[in-house]
């Protein structure tokens, strides 16, 4: 495959106990258990990360590492124009009593994950990969709105 250049993903990985790793991946996929994340943090950039899906709440695709603290990202259907946002509402309540909206197009609860495009636009975050066994609940359609 000559020419091929794997895509890097710029991401942050949230396990189900709280750490966090941030850095790049391209080698991410739905259907394995298992990746590679390329610390992007101070204290140990460069080192090579084996991330084992089970064990994550999500990985979060970001536009930057570093985010925008001042931003106050949009959590609503109601507080966003959906005129552009094509695919199903999704709610999703994870264990920890986070909750995350936004469009899915590919949800099923028999997968061992989905992704989320977030409600806001402005959002950091470009899309979501949340991990099934770590939501506490889903809610679709117009349901996703309450």
């Amino acid at each position: 495959m000559e020419g091929f250049v794997a895509e890097r993903n710029r991401i942050v990985v949230h396990y189900k106990d709280g750490r966090l790793l941030k850095g790049f991946t391209h080698d991410f996929t739905p259907v394995k258990d298992i990746f590679h994340l390329t610390s992007e943090l101070d204290a140990d950039k460069g080192k090579i990360y084996e991330v084992f899906c089970p064990q994550l709440k999500a990985i979060f695709f970001v536009k930057t590492l570093e985010g925008d603290a001042a931003y106050k990202e949009k959590k609503k259907f109601g507080e966003v124009d959906v005129s552009t946002l094509k695919g199903i509402k999704i709610k999703v309540e994870f264990n920890d009593g986070e909750v995350l909206r936004g469009i899915s197009l590919g949800y099923s609860k028999n997968r061992k994950g989905f992704f989320v495009i977030p409600v806001d636009p402005k959002s950091n975050n470009e899309r979501v990969y949340v991990i099934a066994n770590a939501v506490q609940e889903v809610k679709l359609g117009s349901a996703a709105e309450k």
